[in-house]
């Protein structure tokens, strides 16, 4: 094991037995016609050039690991690389090289040096000067022994240091974050808001940074553009670049804020060319209109072409080629407004679609079981596509089983969303080994129905679970989107006294409890629709088997609450992953629904005699107690939500959040049996001078990853290390 000084730094490895699983889209790619390719293609390299600004979105040292990586593997394979750096005096044994290549190929999976599922700092397994003799024996150190050297220098501290603050990504004492400058705090985050509340000015595609000089503050908010100064960015149509209007300095409460653009602006630069060639080959003026703004938005830091780009999308039904691209979501910022990168291109599976699209056909059927008065829903219904896709490329720091977009709050309500389920990772789900804390019994058919359940809860999650509630708006002319007159708080009975005023989002409003909160909601409505026997039959359930998939979907998820305490951090009392805080939350109603429906039974493993624990859920108890259980918390999430009552929500949320004694002991159990979260293979694009795109697959292994990565960025990227430098000095700690 490796050690830092004294410290005991299991938590913060990758393990040797990490599966890498490849995302296999050769089928859906070999679908495509020969423009459709082309299409892709310049799709899925503006999504992977934009994909490097999650490294400067992560943490300081993430970029100059990255390029030595690159001018490692470019320099020779990782094979080559094994037999000048295992020569016998040097003591490096091959279980070292392995740690250190399972390091790198967990850095590019998670474009950074922090899990993206947790945000936990993850460092070597091999010490430090054995590293640096794996480094300083390259052909890269030979070719070019001082940038090596530099490289080297310039992250190696940083890539091994586990001082507390810097074990996690938060904000202020609570851990690390670029989002902001290392002098800024929760405090400071929720003034800047303020300011831009006041100005207008979205969230999603900036960043934080302060600066005190003899008593003055001063804000410095960095917008995401290619555009770099005041000057108008005219788009090829004329489009108006309003965003001249709010940079410069003001002046608000005491401190100055400075609005600059330009931030990341090389790489978006790369994006937008990439854009500009897939322009050639859209399949119809929807998409080409999507693109345009698109690359307005990028050039020139507007959300709000973003948003037009985005309502083209919803438009445009049914593509064989899906793509999303910019700064979507919210999860890694720990004050959770500001958005990561995220780029993804993908082919529609036609044969699961159908079922999405039969659960979307019967949606305005299923919304009315939901445990929430008529009011608290959207007014109409708006159907979106609803489609399963197999990833071509997914250009961010992790990827999720299914997606819900647009995240913006006033087109969700007004204009609708899409759902996408991606195939090709859920089948890469496969359970093929021992589940913990499950039974013998319970293990079987987990294994068996564990994929088909997480089917039907995703479709339920993205479709039903984010698609429906309403928010209640006050509109800037003072009208209202709800009767103000008589709807009534369903947990009060009395009139509503609260609502988002003009300009007031759910993530703005609810700040860093609104990404866990949604999805708990969302999973939520998973749960409690799940038993309906339409949706099972949609996904082609029935009687016995509809019967099992209902039990393992509600076993899953309360394995997954318990699995959630990894994610919780004792020692300042944060939660690191959205998803697993909700699961933990959901764990924690159902146990208090009490009548036998969930046990936790702590026990000794016959297998090696350590703690271990057994999940008992009664599954005849599912209908009868889980399901009024979940029903009632989930009409309470949605009031708070509809209301905009952040304390509301937060003491329900807070009550079920906390981790007692009871669970810090069964935590200990869960960290100490733990298996890690596994990765993917992507495959890769090209385009020759005849324009025949070719696809390119890698091998399932550590050395797969990295020369995935070394294929998908040739040679030196000096627009990334420029971008570093610039701002090393804002994240001094």
């Amino acid at each position: 094991m490796a050690s830092n000084g004294d410290q005991d730094i299991s938590q913060y490895i990758i393990s040797r037995d990490i599966e890498i699983n490849p995302l296999d889209c050769k089928t859906a790619f070999a679908g495509l016609s020969d423009k459709e390719k082309l299409y892709a293609h310049y799709l899925c390299r503006a999504a992977w050039e934009g994909s490097l600004i999650c490294l400067l979105q992560t943490s300081p040292e993430s970029p100059p690991i990255f390029l030595l990586l690159q001018h490692l593997f470019h320099s020779e394979t990782a094979e080559e690389l094994k037999e000048r750096a295992l020569v016998p005096e040097d003591g490096l044994s091959k279980e070292e090289f392995e740690s250190f290549l399972i390091y790198a190929a967990a850095f590019y999976g998670n474009l950074g040096n922090y899990k993206s599922f947790g945000d936990t700092k993850f460092v070597p397994d091999l010490p430090k000067e054995k590293l640096q003799k794996i480094v300083f024996s390259s052909k890269a150190f030979e070719a070019d022994s001082k940038k090596t050297e530099h490289l080297w220098n310039a992250c190696s501290e940083a890539m091994y240091s586990l001082s507390p603050k810097i074990r996690q990504l938060g904000l202020g004492q609570q851990g690390l974050s670029t989002y902001y400058s290392s002098n800024c705090s929760k405090e400071d985050a929720k003034f800047a808001q303020e300011f831009m509340k006041e100005k207008s000015i979205e969230t999603y595609n900036t960043r934080l940074f302060k600066e005190d000089k003899e008593g003055h503050v001063t804000y410095i908010l960095h917008i995401a553009s290619v555009a770099t100064s005041a000057d108008a960015c005219v788009g090829e149509n004329g489009e108006e670049d309003k965003m001249t209007a709010i940079l410069g300095s003001h002046q608000f409460k005491g401190c100055t804020f400075r609005v600059e653009r330009g931030d990341y602006s090389g790489i978006l630069k790369n994006v937008v060319e990439n854009l500009e060639k897939a322009k050639e080959f859209v399949s119809n003026d929807i998409e080409l209109s999507m693109i345009k703004n698109y690359i307005h938005s990028f050039n020139t830091g507007s959300i709000d072409s973003h948003k037009d780009g985005s309502r083209f999308w919803i438009r445009d039904k049914g593509p064989i080629v899906e793509t999303y691209i910019g700064f979507i979501e919210t999860y890694r910022d720990p004050f959770g407004v500001r958005a990561e990168y995220e780029g993804f291109v993908s082919v529609v599976n036609k044969e699961m679609s159908a079922k999405f699209t039969s659960l979307v056909s019967s949606a305005e059927e299923l919304l009315p079981a939901l445990p929430w008065a008529s009011a608290y829903e959207k007014d109409k219904f708006l159907r979106p596509d609803f489609t399963s896709l197999d990833v071509l490329g997914f250009g961010s720091s992790g990827i999720p089983a299914g997606i819900n977009i647009p995240n913006y709050d006033d087109i969700r309500q007004e204009e609708g969303f899409k759902n996408v389920s991606l195939g090709n990772v859920l089948s890469a789900q496969s359970v093929d080994k021992k589940v913990t804390f499950l039974s013998d019994v319970d293990q079987e058919l987990y294994a068996k129905l564990k994929g088909q359940a997480f089917e039907v809860q995703v479709g339920l999650h993205e479709l039903l679970g984010h698609g429906s509630g309403k928010l209640f708006v006050k509109r800037a002319n003072g009208s209202y989107n709800f009767d103000v007159e008589t709807v009534k708080h369903t947990e009060t009975g009395e009139k509503i006294t609260s609502w988002y005023e003009d300009g007031e989002t759910w993530y703005t409003k609810f700040a860093d409890l609104s990404s866990s909160y949604e999805e708990c909601r969302a999973e939520c409505v998973g749960l409690y629709l799940c038993t309906d026997k339409q949706v099972l039959r949609i996904f082609g359930h029935e009687d016995s088997e509809a019967d099992n998939i209902v039990y393992i979907n509600w076993l899953n998820m309360v394995r997954a609450g318990l699995l959630g305490l990894e994610f919780f951090t004792p020692e300042n009392d944060k939660w690191r992953q959205a998803h697993m805080h909700a699961r933990y939350v959901i764990l924690r109603v159902l146990l208090e629904a009490g009548e036998g429906l969930v046990q936790l039974c702590c026990l000794t493993a016959d297998t090696d005699g350590k703690p271990d624990i057994l999940i008992k859920l009664d599954r005849e108890k599912i209908e009868s107690v889980g399901r009024p259980a979940i029903g009632d918390f989930l009409r309470k999430l949605q009031v708070y939500k509809s209301t905009a009552d952040y304390n509301g929500g937060k003491a329900l949320y807070d009550k079920y959040s906390a981790v007692d004694d009871e669970f810090l002991a069964l935590r200990k159990t869960v960290l100490a049996r733990k298996t890690p979260r596994r990765l993917f293979v992507q495959a890769h694009t090209s385009s020759g001078a005849d324009n025949v795109v070719t696809l390119t697959e890698f091998e399932a292994s550590p050395s797969g990853m990295i020369s995935s990565f070394t294929t998908r960025f040739p040679g030196n990227n000096s627009v990334l290390e420029e971008l570093w430098r610039k701002e090393m000095p804002h994240h001094k700690l």
